[in-house]
């Protein structure tokens, strides 16, 4: 019984953890771009858009579909980013342990 006892300290202290961690993801932000760097989308650790920067000269009422492609390519570059990021503090957390697959965390 003293092995479940320590497992189910160390699930308490991974739960903490990853509590702190989901605290955390409101401060981070990630920005992606595209076109050059003529538009970036910046996001925060969780997923929610912080801010969109569009260079002046792509402002053209004859091209709007070219502004509206280069801005979902800027918001999918930084979706990718935090994701990689998450994973990343994830496998940190939970020590390189292997989560089923479909079990995404923290949400």
């Amino acid at each position: 019984m003293k092995n479940l006892g320590q497992m189910m300290k160390q699930a308490q202290q991974m739960q903490a953890k990853m509590a702190e961690m989901q605290e955390g993801l409101g401060a981070l932000e990630i920005s992606g771009g595209a076109g050059g760097g003529m538009v970036t989308v910046t996001l925060n650790g969780k997923g929610e858009m912080q801010g969109l920067k569009i260079d002046p000269s792509l402002v053209n009422s004859d091209d709007v579909e070219v502004l509206e492609d280069l801005v979902t390519a800027a918001f999918n570059d930084a979706k990718t980013k935090v994701e990689a990021h998450m994973q990343e503090e994830m496998s940190k957390l939970t020590g390189g342990l292997k989560l089923p697959p479909g079990m995404n965390l923290p949400f």
